[in-house]
């Protein structure tokens, strides 16, 4: 199969995505580097655009994902709540789940595309 073609899943919700693919990405590296800015900096965007998708995340959950210190003397971070870390868990292991359910539809659209479009 074509290696850079795959299944992505999004949750939606109304017309809000809770989460997907890139918000997983964030939370990912949120919890590598303590900081938005940073995680931000690792996927080229601008700290706007992940405060933005951080804060979606959160306005769409019972419960934040991500919680903030603000900064000053001690300075400020950010990190995965517990809760966030299992809405990542479960999103991940759902994307595995539909990535094996659709493997063989994918094997076949793979054999319908050219190798890369001009």
């Amino acid at each position: 199969m074509n290696d850079s073609l795959q299944p992505r899943l999004r949750i939606l919700l109304g017309h809000a995505i809770p989460i997907g693919p890139g918000k997983a990405e964030l939370l990912e590296h949120i919890a590598k580097t303590g900081s938005i800015s940073a995680a931000a900096r690792c996927m080229n965007m601008s700290y706007r655009r992940a405060w933005l998708l951080v804060d979606t995340m959160n306005q769409c959950f019972k419960s934040p994902l991500v919680e903030t210190a603000t900064g000053g003397k001690g300075g400020g971070g950010a990190r995965i709540s517990d809760f966030g870390r299992e809405v990542l868990r479960r999103y991940r292991e759902m994307e595995d789940k539909a990535a094996q359910a659709v493997a063989d539809d994918m094997a076949y659209f793979s054999s319908l595309l050219v190798a890369a479009p001009d």
